[in-house]
Parts: C-alpha cells; structure tokens; sequence
C-alpha cells in the first residue's frame, strides 16, 4: 500500500499536510458521512421538542466537519476535485446558528429545517456526481452500475 503527502486545502482555508494511503475507503468515508447527517436532522427535532441541548446539535456538527473532511480527502486522495462542495460546512454552520438562536420549537425546527434539508441534498448530489470518477479511478465498476 503506497503512501503520499498529499496537501490538502479544507473549507477552513488552512492548508494541511497529510499522509494518506492510496488505498483510502471512500465507500466508508461517505456511508458515514451520510449517516451522520441523518443523526444531525434527528438531533435536530429532539432539540426542537428540548429532548436535546444545542451542545449536543453543536457536537453532531462538529463531528459531521470531521466526516466531511474525511470524505473530501478519501476522494481527492483518487485525484478527484471536491471544490464544488466546500462550501456545504459553512452554509449549514449558518443555518444550524440561527436556528439554534431561537427557543427550542417545533416553529423553529420547521423554519430551519428545510434549508438543512436542501444543503445535505447539494451535498448528496456533489457526491453522487463524483461517483464515476471514483470508480473509474478504482478501475471498478460498482455491482449495477
């Protein structure tokens, strides 16, 4: 299994060293990342019914950076440019900030939660667009495809 330094310039806009194994598991990287941003729409209404404190949203949210983070390197390790969807940490960070400024309600659960819906949807469909590079990079095709 080969090893590079890779540099890597993350929504932060801190850039990054890391070594990274050629071998990344991309398949993994998104599976979790689309997990975590179901738990985040979950932590979401439990917060609108005070079943969760905006800590715990806010620490989904960290966690999902990571994930997203981790995603964009597993792919860019295969030389596939991520830019289009850099943004997705920030526009969410600005919607999950005002909606968490307001009381717990289902009122603002349903102002907010659209738009969150429509961010993790832009993010869906940048990674799905992605699909084909990746397995073309592999020298795979995925069972179906």
């Amino acid at each position: 299994m080969s090893t590079a330094t890779r540099q890597y310039m993350p929504p932060n806009g801190r850039l990054q060293t890391t070594n990274l194994r050629y071998q990344s598991d991309v398949p993994r990287a998104v599976a979790t990342l689309l997990e975590t941003t179901k738990q985040l729409q979950e932590m979401l209404r439990l917060w609108a019914m005070s079943q969760a404190t905006e800590q715990h949203v806010s620490d989904l949210y960290v966690r999902l950076g990571s994930e997203f983070n981790s995603t964009v390197v597993a792919f860019q390790n295969f030389g596939i440019d991520m830019s289009d969807i850099y943004s997705i940490p920030q526009d969410l960070r600005a919607v999950l900030e005002a909606c968490l400024s307001e009381d717990a309600s289902a009122r603002a659960l349903n102002t907010y939660l659209p738009r969150v819906r429509q961010i993790i949807a832009t993010l869906l469909r940048g990674l799905q667009s992605k699909q084909a590079a990746y397995w073309k990079a592999i020298g795979e095709a995925p069972a179906g495809y």
